[in-house]
């Protein structure tokens, strides 16, 4: 099960972000790049008639990776060159015939990430959100928690950036949206559960371990590393807090109650998900020997298998298959580090190996206007 940990303590960055993707290991997903996508505009602009043609639409700069498994090729993390910033965690459903919150939904988690990352850059957070919530604009989506926001300094010129809001299909008004890190000193956590401002929380009963010793290490990192190369080495190692079990040979079912309690989740599965696992990397081996020039770690960057499973890509081992780290500085310079742990055919890729890194400056951090809150 995924999880999020954000700051906004740390003394030179504005926002840090470290982000485990725990997903089937071998759930086809590119690597991080630039790529561009075309927000949705009115086909008039500024007539009753429609008489007058709406300007041409601005193509939108977004990073991140991509899923492959499904058409909609969306993905769980992003952020654009005018500072849309995206992150999703998945709800775990337990009760498979809910029909108001499926499972595996007839539309994709991943495209409520690229519906703000590839939204007009005039739109704001706020009406963002209006947007996705009214009309039941998040239902037919399997349960999930989206972070989304404007990443800007506050235009009140406090010590603050603007704040993230927090989308859920367990949230149906505007009014029960939660907002987050648009304070100095907030560190937050989300995983695979229903948001709780951490002072709603027991920490003893209600929240996750995950999330409660996630958080207490991004407070310990934050306050000793100053260095961004230590900072993020002290990152990685928190997203690497394993505390599950030593047995990673017991069934699904049995390991998904587990997950809650680290941070961390090696790769796990029973034996026919070994046996899937053994194929892929049978097949890998073959395609390397094809493709001699080709080593594992950029294998991720062609492979494409839309296999169609009703239920959900569900096919070898499950684990934590991406890791990212993100640095906003007061700036609004952006270190955007993704780490793959896995090549596309379930071989594990040597720590370090597998990161690649973009390096780039918000385009309108400083920007002082007020953005027009929607009614």
């Amino acid at each position: 099960m995924c999880i999020v940990l954000l700051s906004t303590s740390h003394p030179k960055y504005a926002l840090v972000v470290a982000d485990n993707r725990d997903e089937y290991i071998l759930r086809p997903t590119s690597r991080p790049h630039w790529w561009k996508a075309i927000p949705e505009i009115p086909a008039t602009n500024g007539s009753a008639n429609g008489s007058v043609k709406a300007a041409p639409p601005v193509e939108v700069e977004v990073l991140s990776s991509r899923d492959l498994q499904r058409a909609e090729q969306g993905t769980w993390l992003g952020i654009t060159k005018g500072g849309n910033f995206a992150v999703l965690t998945n709800y775990r459903e337990t009760d498979t015939h809910d029909a108001a919150h499926p499972v595996h939904g007839k539309r994709s988690r991943g495209g409520m990430v690229t519906a703000w990352l590839g939204a007009d850059p005039a739109e704001s957070t706020e009406q963002f959100v209006h947007r996705m919530l009214k009309d039941g604009g998040v239902k037919g989506v399997g349960g999930f928690s989206l972070i989304c926001g404007k990443l800007r300094k506050a235009r009140d010129d406090s010590n603050n950036i603007e704040p993230l809001a927090i989308i859920s299909n367990r949230c149906d008004h505007v009014g029960h949206v939660p907002w987050i890190c648009g304070e100095r000193n907030s560190v937050q956590g989300l995983s695979n559960a229903t948001y709780l401002h951490p002072e709603q929380e027991d920490k003893e009963t209600k929240l996750w371990p995950k999330i409660r010793e996630g958080r207490e290490a991004l407070i310990r990192v934050v306050n000793e590393k100053s260095d961004e190369r230590e900072l993020q080495d002290a990152l990685f190692a928190t997203l690497d807090a394993d505390k599950f079990p030593s047995n990673h040979t017991m069934d699904l079912e049995e390991g998904i109650p587990l997950l809650k309690d680290s941070v961390f989740i090696p790769a796990f599965g029973g034996k026919a998900h070994q046996e899937e696992m053994e194929q892929a990397r049978k097949r890998g081996l073959v395609k390397q020997t094809e493709q001699r020039d080709s080593p594992a770690a950029e294998a991720l960057t062609i492979v494409a298998r839309p296999d169609d499973q009703p239920n959900g890509f569900q096919t070898g081992l499950y684990g934590t298959q991406r890791q990212t780290i993100i640095l906003v500085d007061w700036d609004g310079n952006v270190t955007y580090t993704e780490r793959a742990l896995w090549d596309a055919h379930g071989n594990p890729i040597p720590r370090g190996s597998g990161d690649e890194t973009f390096r780039f400056k918000i385009e309108g951090w400083e920007n002082k206007q007020d953005e027009q809150l929607c009614n």
